[in-house]
This record gives C-alpha cells, sequence and structure tokens, in this order.
C-alpha cells in the first residue's frame, strides 16, 4: 500500500518566522488615480463653467450705488497641481483671485507700466494654471485698454507654463486693429508662426479686417492671397473685409471685380456685401451706378435695411434728385418696422433741403426728427446750423448754436464754422472774428476753412487791411493759405477798389507754390475789369492759357461784359469767338448775365418790354433761385402799368416755393382772384405744393375740387402729385375717386400712378382694394413690379388670406424666373 505524496517544501519566506528574519520587501505606494486631462474644446462647443462670463451685480445700500458686472472664476487655486497648490497655501502673499478680479486690478493700475502689471500678476495664485491666460487676455482686450494688454501679454509669455494659442494671439491682433496700429498687427502674425501656431481663418480675418480699417486695400488682398496658398478657403467674412478695404479708398472698380469673384468661387454675397460695395460706389463719387447698383439689388430680391436706403438717399441728393430722396423717406417712415429712419437718414434729407436754400423745410425735418423720438446729433445740429447760415440768418443760428449746448453736446470745429459765416453773410465781420477767438478759447483749433471763412467776412465788408491780415494769422499758426484764400482775397480787392493789392496776392500766391484755379483767375480778371485796367486783365488771361488752366462759361461772360462796357466791342468779339472755339457752353450764369444786360439795353434804348419780356427775365431768375430779383421785377412791371397773365404768375409762384416761401404763393392766388387772372395747370400745382408744405389741408382740398372741371387737361405728373396729397392726408376715399375720374378721362395712366395710389392704400392696409388695383393694372397693360407683389403679402397673411396669398405667390414666382444677377 503506497502512501500519499508528502506536500512540497515551503519555502523559507512563507513562514512568518521566515518572513521576518528575511530581507523587508520594497514598499507597496498607493497613488492617487490621475486628474483626467481637459480635452480640447471644439470650437462650436459651450465653455465650461470657470471660462464663462457669468453676470453678477454687487448693491451698496449704504451708498445707495449698484454695479453690473461680468465675471470669470477661471481655475482657482483648490484645482492647481499640488506642487504649486502647497506653494501657494504656504505663502501669504499669494491671493486666490478670480480672472475677472485679476484683470480689475491690472486695469485699476494708473499707468499701464511693466513693473506695475508684474507685481499685481505675480501675487495671482492663477497664473500657475495656463487656462486662465486666454481668460484674462480676453478681460483684458474686451476693455479696449491696448497699453495693458501689451505688458499682460509680454508677462503672459515670460511665465515657465505658458504655451502660445491661436485663440491669444487672435485676440491680440483684433485689439491692434481696433487701434489702427496695423504694422504690430501684422508683427504678431509672424510671431505666432514662429512658436508653432497655425493661423486659421479667423487669424486671417482680423488680420484682413486690420488692414480694411486702416486702408491697405493692396495688403488685404496680398493677405488673402497667402490664405489660399495655405489651403484656407476665404469666408463671407474674408471677402467682406477685403471689398471693405478697397471701398474705404474710393476703390470701386476693385471691390465691384471681388464681389464678382466672390459670386463665382460659390460664396455668395449677403446683404453686408451688398452695403459694402454700394459705401465703395458712394466713396468713388458714382452715384449714378450706385444707384443701378440698387436696381439691381431690388431685382435680385435682396430686402435693404436703413444702412442701404441711407445710402442711395445720399446718392439721390448727390445728382440733384431730391424729389425721389424726399419719396424714399416717406417710404422708410410708412415701413418703419422694417427700415426705420434713423439720425443719419433724417441729416441727409436736410442736407438736400440746404443745398436748395430751403431753410423752412430744413427745420420742419430737423421737428419731425425730434418728434419721432430719433435724438439729433451734432452732424444734424450742424446742417441746420449750416442752412441758417447760408441765408445769413445769424440769429436764428446763434439759437441753434446755443441750444446744440443745452442738449449736452459740445460744437464742434463746423459748428463755430457755420455760425462764424452765418455772422459773415450778414456783414458783420466783428461778430464773425468774436465766434473766431471764442473758438480757440475752447480749445477748438480752426482749421482751413474756418480761416477762409472769416477772410470772406472781412473781404465782403470792403476791410481788405484785416483779410491780408488774417492771412498772415493763419501762416503764423501752421495753416497753409489755399486757392480759395487767394480767391476771396482777390474779389475783395475788386469790393475794395485796391488794384495795388491784386499784384501783392497774385504775388503772395506764386512765392508760396499756390496754383491758381478758374475760379481764382476769374475773380482776379472780374477785379481788374471792375477797375477798368483792360491790359492787365487780358495780361492774367493770357497767363491763365499758359498755364493750361480751362477757362469756362463765367471766364469768357466777365471778359465779354467787361470789354463791352469799357468800348472794346473788337475785343469783345474776340473772347466770343474763342469761346466758340473752346465748346465751352453758357452756363445759367452767364445766361443771366446775359439777359440782364439785354433788358438793361431794351430800356435805355426807349424799346419798353412787354409781359413776354417780363415772364423771360423771371424764368431766368427761377433757374438762378432768385427769387427776391423776380418779385422785384413783378413788382416793377405792376408799376410800368404792364398787366400779368397766369404764366408770368405760375413762375414766380415757382421761385416762391424754391426759395422757400409758400406763404407768398397762396398771396399771389389771391391777387390772381382779384385780377381775375384764370389759374393754369401749373399754377395749381404750385399751389398744392406750397400747402404740402405748410399743412394747409383746406385750402388745397379747395383747389382739388376745382381740379375735377379740367381733368382732362392736367397732365400725369400734377394728378399723381394731388393723388399722394390726399393719400397723405388721409383721404382715402377722395384718392380713389379722382384715380377713377383718372382712369376714364386720361388717355393714359402710367406705372408711377398706380405706385402712388398702391403706397397710399398699404398705408391704411386697404389690401383688398390694393389686390383689385393690381388688377386693373394687368388689364390695361401695365406690368406690375416684383416689389408691388411682395409689399401686399405681410397684410394678406394677417388677416389669413390664404387664396390671395397663393395667388401672389405664383406672380412673384414667376417674376423671379424671368431676373437674373447682372454685375
Amino acid at each position: 500500500m503506497s502512501s500519499a505524496a508528502p506536500p512540497p517544501p515551503r519555502s523559507p519566506a512563507a513562514t512568518p518566522d521566515a518572513a521576518a528574519s528575511a530581507s523587508p520587501a520594497r514598499t507597496r505606494v498607493v497613488r492617487a488615480p490621475p486628474r483626467p486631462r481637459p480635452r480640447r474644446a471644439h470650437p462650436g462647443a459651450t465653455p465650461p463653467e470657470w471660462a464663462e462670463r457669468r453676470p453678477a451685480v454687487s448693491v451698496d445700500y449704504d451708498r445707495g450705488r449698484r454695479e453690473v458686472r461680468a465675471e470669470v472664476e477661471g481655475v482657482g487655486a483648490a484645482a492647481l497641481p499640488a506642487r504649486h497648490r502647497l506653494r501657494v497655501e504656504g505663502s501669504r502673499w499669494q491671493r486666490d483671485w478670480k480672472v475677472s478680479e485679476a484683470a480689475a486690478r491690472v486695469l485699476a493700475l494708473p499707468r499701464a507700466e511693466a513693473g506695475a502689471v508684474d507685481a499685481v500678476l505675480n501675487c495671482w495664485a492663477g497664473r500657475f494654471a495656463r487656462r486662465n491666460f486666454p481668460l484674462l487676455i480676453r478681460e483684458i482686450t474686451i476693455s479696449g485698454n491696448l497699453q495693458h494688454a501689451v505688458h499682460v501679454f509680454r508677462w503672459m509669455k515670460n511665465q515657465d507654463n505658458y504655451c502660445a494659442r491661436n485663440d491669444i494671439y487672435g485676440m491680440m491682433i483684433r485689439l491692434y486693429a481696433r487701434h489702427n496700429q496695423v504694422d504690430q498687427a501684422r508683427g504678431l502674425f509672424f510671431e505666432m508662426q514662429e512658436w508653432r501656431c497655425k493661423p486659421d481663418a479667423d487669424i486671417y480675418n482680423s488680420l484682413i479686417h486690420a488692414h480694411s480699417r486702416a486702408g491697405q486695400w493692396r495688403w488685404a488682398i496680398n493677405i488673402m492671397e497667402d490664405m489660399l496658398r495655405a489651403a484656407i478657403p476665404p469666408t463671407r467674412t474674408t471677402y467682406n473685409n477685403v471689398i471693405n478695404a478697397c471701398g474705404a479708398t474710393g476703390n470701386w472698380k476693385k471691390a465691384l471685380e471681388l464681389c464678382k469673384k466672390m459670386t463665382e468661387n460659390g460664396v455668395g454675397p449677403d446683404l453686408v456685401t451688398h452695403n459694402i460695395v454700394l459705401s465703395a460706389l458712394k466713396n468713388g463719387a458714382q452715384y449714378s451706378k450706385a444707384i443701378s447698383y440698387f436696381e439691381i439689388m431690388k431685382g435680385a430680391n435682396v430686402i435693404p435695411d436703413t444702412f442701404t436706403l441711407n445710402i442711395i438717399i445720399h446718392c439721390l441728393v448727390k445728382i440733384g434728385q431730391c424729389g425721389e430722396a424726399n419719396e424714399l423717406f416717406n417710404s422708410m417712415r410708412e415701413r418703419r418696422t422694417k427700415c426705420p429712419p434713423d439720425v443719419v437718414t433724417y441729416t441727409s434729407i436736410m442736407h438736400s433741403y440746404c443745398v436748395y436754400g430751403q431753410v423752412e423745410n430744413c427745420k420742419a425735418i430737423f421737428d419731425l426728427m425730434v418728434a419721432e423720438g430719433v435724438k439729433p446729433n451734432i452732424v444734424a445740429y450742424n446742417s441746420l446750423l449750416g442752412a441758417h447760415a447760408s441765408r445769413g440768418m445769424h440769429r436764428e443760428a446763434l439759437a441753434i448754436f446755443n441750444l446744440i449746448k443745452k442738449n449736452g453736446l459740445r460744437p464742434d470745429i463746423v459748428s463755430y464754422t457755420s455760425l462764424l459765416n452765418a455772422y459773415g453773410r450778414s456783414a458783420q465781420p466783428e461778430k464773425a472774428r468774436e465766434v473766431f477767438n471764442k473758438m480757440k478759447k475752447n480749445s477748438c483749433k480752426p482749421n482751413k476753412v474756418s480761416y477762409n471763412a472769416l477772410i470772406d467776412a472781412y473781404g465782403s465788408a470792403g476791410m481788405l487791411k484785416d483779410a491780408v491780415g488774417l492771412l498772415h494769422e493763419m501762416e503764423k499758426d501752421g495753416i497753409q493759405p489755399d486757392v480759395v484764400s487767394i480767391s476771396t482775397l482777390l474779389a475783395a480787392c475788386g469790393r475794395c477798389r485796391q488794384i495795388t493789392r491784386i499784384e501783392t496776392i497774385l504775388e503772395a500766391a506764386r512765392s508760396r507754390g499756390i496754383d491758381l484755379n478758374t475760379v481764382a483767375y476769374n475773380s482776379g480778371i472780374k477785379s481788374y475789369l471792375s477797375f477798368g485796367d483792360y491790359e492787365k486783365a487780358l495780361e492774367l488771361y493770357t497767363t491763365m492759357r499758359e498755364s493750361n488752366v480751362k477757362p469756362d462759361a463765367v471766364t469768357y461772360n466777365i471778359l465779354i461784359s467787361g470789354s463791352s462796357k469799357l468800348g472794346k466791342y473788337t475785343e469783345s468779339l474776340r473772347f466770343f469767338e474763342d469761346m466758340v472755339e473752346s465748346k465751352v457752353s453758357s452756363t445759367k450764369e452767364g445766361k443771366l448775365s446775359e439777359a440782364e444786360s439785354t433788358f438793361s439795353s431794351m430800356k435805355k434804348s426807349g424799346c419798353f418790354p412787354d409781359v413776354l419780356t417780363y415772364t423771360t427775365l423771371i424764368q431766368a431768375y427761377n433757374a438762378d433761385g432768385g427769387w427776391k430779383r423776380a418779385w422785384d421785377l413783378f413788382k416793377e412791371m405792376e408799376v410800368n402799368g404792364i398787366p400779368p397773365d397766369a404764366i408770368i404768375c405760375s413762375s414766380l409762384m415757382e421761385a416762391f416755393n424754391k426759395g422757400g416761401e409758400p406763404e407768398r404763393v397762396l398771396q399771389l392766388m389771391e391777387f390772381m382772384k382779384k385780377k381775375s387772372i384764370p389759374l393754369n395747370q401749373k399754377s395749381y400745382f404750385e399751389i398744392i405744393a406750397s400747402c404740402t408744405m405748410m399743412r394747409d389741408w383746406k385750402t388745397a382740398s379747395e383747389m382739388i375740387e376745382y381740379l375735377d372741371s379740367s381733368l382732362s387737361s392736367i397732365s400725369v405728373g400734377t394728378l399723381n402729385h394731388v393723388l399722394n396729397f390726399l393719400g397723405k392726408c388721409g383721404k382715402t376715399e377722395n384718392m380713389m375717386k379722382l384715380f377713377y375720374k383718372m382712369m376714364t378721362s386720361c388717355s393714359t395712366v402710367g406705372l408711377s400712378t398706380y405706385a402712388v395710389v398702391l403706397r397710399n392704400l398699404l398705408v391704411v392696409g386697404k389690401w383688398r382694394k390694393y389686390i383689385e388695383v393690381l388688377q386693373w393694372m394687368e388689364d390695361a397693360g401695365v406690368h406690375p413690379t416684383l416689389y408691388m407683389y411682395q409689399n401686399v403679402l405681410p397684410y394678406i397673411w394677417r388677416e389669413n388670406g390664404m387664396d390671395f396669398a397663393a395667388t401672389m405667390q405664383e406672380k412673384i414666382s414667376s417674376l423671379r424666373d424671368k431676373q437674373t444677377w447682372p454685375y
């Protein structure tokens, strides 16, 4: 019988005694599980709680103050690694501030010095967490303080745990762009690549934006090309910034070329792009092209905003289409919820009235702006002040100037210059000088325009010595006189009858290198001829031709008129032949002077003018904007016993309306009734226009009743004006009655008439009648525009008219298919 196998011998270390006697084993260290490393956040992901900017409110009940701010927690001392946390906890000088608190302490430093910034940030425990660095630089850059940001960024790079990041460089580049320091922004762009940070699309866009703000469009284009070489596709923001860089310098051709390239590359333009292109056309003085581009936008169904319409209003005013600008302004007021007019809109309309000397209308627009809750800025006040100054209305100009200060605004150089100009045009040079001195006393340095306005004030008053002395004062202040200064002084010499001064002023212009333009030569030639010095005038004219300065119609008019007065008829005829050979067309001023000369010759020769002659000269004054001279001529005609007719009265009414005197139109209407002079078509138009300016609805309604009997003989333009007037007065039924009569009496009712009726129907919400009129248009063979169909859709949806909406949508779709986007 075999026994069981003995168990294997135990090793000495297996027994307790042996284990005690054996050499000790290695101590087992139990470590805490490693902290999970924070993952890199996706650009579109929500930031962690410690990186969010959260609003915080603190209330001091003792002082009655409340402070609202944004706070960022950041990585605190408790979350630091052990080696840094022990170092912080064992020091009495380290502070566990939040990121926002550390940024506030840096920004509170009175001067951004490197040592002061380092002293504050070296006491911050959060500096040991590199995740706090982007948060800190973000808080500093949001404040816009460049010097503090530069010192913080330098301190950051000197830290041992600093790691270069794209977002840090992007924030610094954008801050440099805000302060127009393009070279520094470009230097950071190259520096980040040395630190092995690869620029992304946001970095490129920030750098392009920096060059765009500085107007360096060639650099912006080069950076976009570098972006393409780096295989980073440009975004819509990239193209917008580059186009804006071209447009800011007026390079509209390059802006249009980039816009076309943008579309070809599959990045469609948006409203911002279109606004930038319109701004480029405006800056390049391409006003007609801007209006054409706007029509293309409407054809492509791009809905404009207030900024777009402001540009178009500005362009319409520049090309003299003030009526269209006013219509666009009124449409903005009607569509207040979509494109509300802002202070820029009102200021542009005020400027349009100011250009034509309609001060009352300019004041009415300003009052309307205040009544509708739009707060005027200094530009709006200056426009109103300039309108009164151009007419020499110094009391009203002073009242507006005081109103600027009363409303908490500080008058700028334009305000002071306009007030100075008001006193100068009212022949008060001493008052103008007081305003000039007050401007310098209030730390508002005069510019070249201010000096020229004061020179003109002295020259107009015959104070030539003071005007010349002001020219020397101008040079002492470091402002070089220009050709406007010389022209003003030359004209003053003619007024003061000092021929010797003309040579002195011309020599002063030569010594200062000022090249005379056509206006300056005209002033000098006119001054010589006023003294009867034909040889000097001819010598100056010869110098003008040798200097390749082209004479205009005013030059030849001065020479012809001056030679005739001196009895040099042969020379006068020779100047006329020169004008014909030079293909210089007569201007309004030349025609007016010629008409006045002929009129005076008729009276001297015993050939008394008739009503036709007076009518012709009044129409010439009307074209020149001189309603006062037209009114004086009308009174002279009455004194001479020549009875006026309807034509001359209507021409005088037009002159009154252009000169901003609508009250005189109604006075002239009463005069016509008293003299039994029948009202013609033009008289009706001017009377209704004046009633519109004065808001005299009663008289306007009476005029409209007279129109019914002679409707077929009145022009469509006059009737459109009446229709628009009735619609704005809220008399929609009367407007429709007149419209029905027009359709039955007038041979043609065009698109403009339908547009007036449709616009006023929508204002009162009568969309069913609107659709009915659209149907009449189609039946009459007049094709409605795309906007006519689109404008009524919101009203139909509001009333749940789904059947009408479906019909409108079909018509809109058919029109869109016919339209394309041409560049």
